[in-house]
């Protein structure tokens, strides 16, 4: 089936053959592609066999209920970025937190409403779609980064990402926890981006790497985007090389600059003469277009909060 025909899939969880069919129904007369299973296990196996573009999970479900599921479909690397909206008879708020921290992008109480269901379902396609466009075109320049909710819980993550965390095997879901409260505790201060911070992570997570974090901002999607950088600096400053036409040394003290070092820092930390960074700086100004150190720094990092 080509793309411009293939209709969107959504896989319906539901342990209630009425809700199922009433369901089925709304979703095939908006045009999408309904899957249905009566519980999680069975919900896990249909996802695993055909991908869906989006889940509708009842919360209360016998053997395993529905936060439970989320939880076990956000462990598998291929499902982890597929949208999960909550269907619930519970108002509480408590329940909704539930279903969010389990992975959860939205709730609809029941008995469920057809027209109010695939304006959400809607929503969350082109949403899920947008996140795609931005993973794809992050996987294609080979950069380490990664999403999260507003509560610091994984999206997803590029292959470069996964890779530098190790998140693989059993130890995938214990190092993803590790991770989320870090990044957590760092979006309760409101970081702006550009702004970074250290990883204080066991070494077997990243295989004894330093690695910190680079907070590019939002995606039109709402989630937390994330670069994962080696603390030396050098992918940063490639990055400068590349999309600035820069040299390797003139992008070296363009990336300190705009960590507001002085030439004497830059000088000791390159073990250049300070003679000698302003040389390369005043060549970084021509390069750029720019004439003050200001202006150079705000340019490398528009560059570095969107390569």
């Amino acid at each position: 089936m080509n793309q411009a025909a293939r209709k969107d899939v959504i896989l319906v969880v539901d342990d209630s053959p009425d809700s199922l069919g009433m369901i089925h129904h709304a979703l095939d007369q908006a045009g999408l592609t309904a899957l249905v299973a009566l519980e999680g296990e069975q919900a896990l196996g249909i996802a695993e066999k055909m991908m869906p573009d989006l889940v509708l999970l009842d919360a209360l479900m016998p053997n395993m209920d529905g936060f439970e599921t989320c939880r076990r479909l956000k462990q598998h690397p291929e499902l982890a970025a597929v949208p999960v909206i909550f269907m619930t008879g519970l108002t509480d708020s408590q329940d909704v937190v539930r279903g969010l921290e389990a992975g959860g992008v939205d709730y609809v109480t029941k008995p469920v409403r057809p027209d109010e269901l695939i304006a959400r379902i809607r929503v969350h396609l082109n949403n899920a779609r947008i996140t795609r466009g931005a993973h794809t075109a992050l996987d294609r320049l080979g950069q380490a980064a990664f999403a999260t909710d507003h509560q610091g819980l994984w999206r997803w993550a590029t292959p470069v990402a996964e890779e530098r965390l190790a998140l693989h095997g059993d130890q995938r879901a214990p190092r993803l926890q590790q991770l989320a409260s870090q990044v957590r505790r760092w979006l309760d201060h409101r970081p702006d981006p550009g702004d970074q911070s250290a990883l204080d992570l066991d070494p077997a997570i990243s295989d004894g790497a330093e690695l910190r974090l680079r907070y590019l901002g939002d995606t039109a999607a709402g989630e937390r985007l994330f670069r994962l950088l080696q603390r030396d600096g050098e992918e940063e400053s490639e990055l400068l090389r590349q999309q600035l036409r820069l040299t390797r040394r003139e992008a070296q003290v363009l990336l300190w600059i705009a960590q507001g070092k002085t030439n004497r820092e830059i000088g000791q930390i390159l073990e250049l003469s300070p003679r000698t960074v302003n040389k390369h700086l005043e060549q970084v100004f021509r390069k750029l277009g720019v004439e003050n150190r200001t202006a150079a720094a705000g340019m490398a990092l528009r560059c570095l909060t969107s390569g």
